[in-house]
């Protein structure tokens, strides 16, 4: 028989996770008087503690064992139920793979409100912050909380400039790649190796070297990147021009050459302007829980950054754009393929074909940031003097997509993949590249989530439980007998 932990009262661990996989109830128990407890945790736009109310409990029955979970108050969306003395009361660990039911922090950076497809950043909607904002007053607001003034803004401005630069050494460290690594293998290794450089700013609870190592970040994420690139081409590396806009000195480093002064459209400054500030940030995804897990050893922040980054760089993360441009193009190459055969095709079951672009794990109304997308494609497109036939597919698909009842009724809308990449590519950036522009735009929000982690009193390191349900203990069998 298999032992288990003892729970409370007669009942043990195993006869309560019977009982929770059979007949746990969650009981609402109203607001008790006197009863309501307090979770502490640490407001990052001025560093102060605030109070999270947990008045409303919630009370589980489980055989003979029982407990009041306390209820989290949210300001906006989803309110919380705290499990945290579930596994200490009852002998029992909730069971969430994907953990698309948990909430392992309370958070003030960004909220997603899926049914009505709303994304707001401190409160502000993404589509003021798109229409009004430069990429790098996202980056403030999204580390100090609020809306940077003129002189906040430049003097942040200015000190990222000061930062772009990396050290000659790290010359060496590029060329020591082969030709095809991967941008995204180069981009995350050299976060961590610039880290070897700023060893006395690693301290979580430094405020100051926080702050710096921010700064150093953000300003060299763009030189690391468009290394990457040049590295993959054979091309010389260019060096950031201080003189230029954040976006303008990327796209500089990308697609400019030593000999000659390169010239930046402003139309296309602005496109990417918006497609870094739609990626800035979005919740507790793969990537940011990476970043506040690995974090919450007391990693410094390069190497949790560069942990996030990896994350990123799987296809059901970050690689989405790219099986969009190949689902286009596939569909695009294909003589037979029409738009309606495609539609049957994504509602057919045993079709090996997936409609990729569409859905979206929290969104069930349009993702806010495809709308905007799609706006800026057409602009990039038409500026460029280009009639990609794959935007003319793509609106298409969405069109015919939003008439169909399957898709209506499943609330499969357009998400951020499904127009980001048409863009990436009207730019001219490779297919390999559209995940380090992901990384780019989502480094401010890494960064403020990393930050947010570390001045949480009531954090502690991340370690998930797990259910054995391997082979119980048995008698070893030396070599000789087996």
């Amino acid at each position: 028989m298999r032992s288990s932990p003892a729970a409370t009262g007669s009942s043990t661990g195993a006869s309560l996770l019977r009982a929770l996989r059979s007949s746990t109830t969650l009981l609402p128990a109203g607001k008790v008087a006197g009863t309501g407890r307090r979770l502490h945790s640490v407001d990052s736009r001025v560093a102060q503690v605030k109070e999270v109310n947990l008045t409303d409990q919630v009370h589980i029955q489980a055989g003979d064992g029982s407990l009041d979970l306390d209820r989290i108050e949210a300001t906006l969306g989803m309110d919380g139920v705290n499990v945290s003395k579930l596994r200490a009361s009852l002998g029992v660990t909730a069971f969430d793979p994907g953990f698309a039911n948990t909430a392992g922090t309370v958070s003030s950076i960004t909220h997603i409100d899926g049914g009505a497809g709303s994304l707001h950043h401190r409160g502000y909607s993404i589509e003021d912050l798109t229409e009004h904002c430069s990429f790098l007053e996202i980056a403030y607001l999204l580390y100090f909380g609020d809306l940077p003034n003129s002189t906040q803004l430049a003097e942040w401005t200015e000190s990222i400039r000061l930062h772009t630069l990396l050290s000659e050494e790290m010359k060496r460290f590029f060329d020591a790649f082969p030709r095809a690594a991967h941008p995204m293998a180069i981009l995350s290794s050299a976060t961590s190796a610039i880290s070897t450089f700023y060893e006395e700013f690693h301290d979580p609870t430094d405020p100051e070297a926080v702050e710096q190592s921010a700064r150093r970040l953000i300003a060299k994420m763009p030189t690391i990147a468009a290394w990457a690139y040049k590295k993959s081409i054979g091309q010389p590396y260019v060096y950031p021009r201080n003189d230029l806009g954040y976006v303008e000195n990327f796209l500089h480093m990308m697609f400019g050459l030593p000999v000659e002064e390169s010239k930046v459209d402003p139309v296309i400054a602005r496109a990417l302007n918006a497609l870094l500030i739609l990626h800035a940030d979005h919740g507790q995804n793969c990537s940011t829980a990476t970043v506040r897990f690995v974090g919450s050893s007391r990693a410094n922040m390069f190497g949790s950054v560069a942990a996030g980054m990896n994350a990123l760089w799987g296809p059901l993360h970050g690689g989405a754009n790219q099986a969009v441009i190949e689902m286009l193009q596939a569909i695009h190459d294909d003589p037979d393929a029409t738009i309606e055969s495609t539609i049957a095709n994504a509602k057919d079951k045993d079709h090996p074909f997936r409609l990729m672009g569409f859905g979206h794990r929290v969104y069930k109304n349009y993702d806010p940031r495809a709308r905007i997308l799609e706006q800026h494609a057409h602009d990039v497109l038409e500026r460029q003097g280009l009639n990609d036939p794959l935007l003319d597919i793509a609106r298409k698909l969405e069109a015919a997509a939003r008439e169909d009842d399957y898709f209506v009724e499943r609330n499969l809308y357009p998400n951020v993949d499904f127009y980001s990449g048409l863009i990436f590519r009207a730019l001219g950036f490779p297919m390999r590249m559209f995940t380090v522009l992901f990384a780019i735009g989502r480094l401010p929000g890494w960064i403020a989530n990393w930050k947010e982690m570390a001045e949480d009193p009531v954090s502690r390191i991340s370690r998930p439980r797990q259910i054995y349900v391997g082979e119980t203990p048995r008698d070893f069998v030396p070599l000789a007998d087996r």
